[in-house]
């Protein structure tokens, strides 16, 4: 039986839809590999995703004493979370909304076998 490590981040200021490019990228991937590639990547949510792989390892090595290079990406998704809702005015006393979308990152490690 294999145990599942996780680490979640909640409330990411990137919206899912392009925190979902980066996570297509790391999936499947040993967790070592996967932080590497996040490191050098030009995206601003490889950034988060990042922090929580390293959370997830992190995790994995204090709290179940497993080594980081045994472990891989069992699973990663990219949810959305609340949307903030702004206001601006624009021409002839329209209203024109302005959606600050947000994402939940949840990240699944597990031991190879």
């Amino acid at each position: 039986m294999a145990t599942d490590i996780r680490a979640e981040l909640k409330n990411c200021g990137v919206s899912a839809q392009k925190v979902r490019l980066v996570v297509n990228l790391v999936r499947g991937k040993p967790a070592v590999a996967a932080m590497d590639t996040l490191r050098f990547l030009p995206k601003i949510a490889a950034f988060h995703v990042r922090k929580v792989v390293a959370s997830a390892v992190a995790n994995a090595e204090e709290n179940f004493g497993v080594s980081r290079d045994e472990l891989y990406i069992y699973r990663i998704t990219a949810d959305e979370a609340p949307t903030r809702k702004w206001r601006r005015f624009g021409a002839r006393g329209r209203f024109k909304p302005l959606l600050r979308r947000s994402s939940h990152i949840t990240v699944v490690l597990r031991e190879h076998e």
